[in-house]
């Protein structure tokens, strides 16, 4: 399993990619698609998510729905606008993110190492 210290500087980019590419989703589904989608190699507490979907709605990338299921409220966050504008954004980072760490950890042969 993934620590959850490398995580929390993902979340972001994971929550609007899955909002982006799946539609309104509620937390415990966003929790669920995390862990399949990763093999289970990524559980995301609700104590890491929460804050991270709030402060995107404070933002102005998300919105809220309720609907009432089962006699409890679900609370349904969607992409607004401009978090169709900064998903792309963050998955960019991400992807430099990624290529820059693999160039670190799994160095070319013949590069010099100072």
């Amino acid at each position: 399993m993934i620590s959850g210290e490398i995580i929390k500087g993902s979340l972001k980019t994971i929550v609007l990619k899955l909002l982006k590419e799946e539609g309104p989703m509620h937390g415990y589904a966003i929790t669920r698609k995390v862990e399949e989608l990763s093999g289970g190699n990524i559980k995301l507490t609700y104590g890491a998510l929460y804050p991270v979907l709030h402060k995107l709605e404070s933002e102005g990338v998300l919105v809220t729905t309720s609907e009432n299921f089962n006699n409890r409220t679900r609370i349904y966050y969607t992409l607004t606008p401009k978090g169709d504008k900064v998903v792309i954004e963050k998955i960019r980072e991400m992807t430099e993110f990624i290529e820059s760490l693999q160039s670190i950890i799994n160095p070319k042969p013949g590069l010099s190492h100072a």
